[in-house]
């Protein structure tokens, strides 16, 4: 969550992190269709740990009311033997760690010549965990920003389970602007949402979008500190955060190397701002920069990518 949540202390920190997990429960159960019995639940990389565990509270918390209601049920039916309620209870969350992103494993994103080796490794400790082509992998991330991990090497690894769906949670909203307060992350063609936008705007043949942005941000540049507005926002405009995601997902897999579909699922704004009340600091999601100088640069990091310069931040 970066500066969404810095200067935290610990335990509030832990306490946020464990809401932007349970937040994203709704979605999930969505994406999954309810099941839960056929659905495996992990993270990927170890910093999410903390979020997963209030996604699993939040997932417990649903398996709860849906073994009350079973219940319920049978009782009305009177049909609640012992053998059902056993049955019943016997249900479980299936919680497992199928890959641990330590050093084993950034080496193996990183240097192509160990690359088998680190992979076999994972595997070994994964298989049996998915039963083949029916139970759904579930697995919650921090934040994807740029999606090149995921689309490298952690998709294709998942996908070597042989899941029936591969659903990728990000505790956080998509990124959509850079930020210019103590990160680098200066470029606009740098993030996946972004370019996931752009694209549905030239599949749809709106790229007028584009060019409307990019005059208007030029426009910017000559105006009063009090004058300056995020054009950028017009790019996304058009679409639901879920019509991004999809487009997200899709650009991921368009080698055609990952035989499940990938669902990509995001927190939203809302379930952001519900797991940390007390701090605004959104800017990178919502776009809604503190300062006048933050909305003159994301313009023109505008600029830059509409002009061709890639590298220029």
């Amino acid at each position: 969550m970066k500066i969404a949540i810095i200067g935290y202390g610990k335990m509030g920190h832990a306490i946020e992190r464990k809401a932007l997990g349970r937040n994203v429960v709704p979605a999930i159960m969505q994406s999954i269709d309810a099941d839960l019995d056929h659905s495996v639940f992990s993270f990927i990389p170890n910093t999410a740990e903390v979020a997963f565990i209030g996604m699993v509270e939040g997932l417990e918390a649903q398996l709860a009311k849906e073994k009350t209601d079973s219940i319920l049920k049978a009782q009305a039916d009177n049909s609640l033997t012992p053998h059902a309620l056993r049955e019943i209870m016997a249900r479980k969350l299936r919680v497992e760690k199928v890959a641990i992103k330590d050093i084993k494993l950034r080496t193996f994103i990183a240097e192509g010549e160990s690359r088998n080796d680190l992979a076999a490794h994972v595997y070994d400790v994964t298989y049996g965990i998915i039963e083949n082509n029916r139970d759904n992998l579930v697995v919650i991330d921090d934040s994807i920003v740029r999606g090149t991990t995921l689309k490298q090497s952690i998709l294709k690894m998942l996908d070597r389970l042989h899941p029936r769906k591969i659903v990728v949670v990000s505790s956080s909203p998509q990124v959509r602007y850079p930020d210019y307060y103590g990160i680098d992350m200066s470029r606009m063609g740098e993030f996946i949402a972004f370019r996931a936008a752009v694209e549905l705007l030239k599949e749809r043949g709106m790229e007028s979008v584009l060019h409307d942005t990019y005059r208007r941000c030029l426009q910017q540049e000559n105006l009063l500190d009090l004058e300056v507005t995020n054009c950028v926002k017009s790019v996304y405009a058009p679409f639901t955060q879920d019509e991004i995601s999809d487009k997200i997902a899709g650009m991921l897999t368009a080698d055609g190397s990952i035989n499940a579909p990938v669902q990509i699922v995001y927190q939203t704004l809302e379930g952001l701002h519900d797991a940390i009340p007390d701090h605004p600091g959104d800017w990178y999601f919502s776009g809604d920069y503190p300062t006048p100088g933050g909305t003159r640069l994301v313009n023109r990091a505008f600029i830059n990518f509409y002009e061709g310069n890639a590298d220029k931040r």
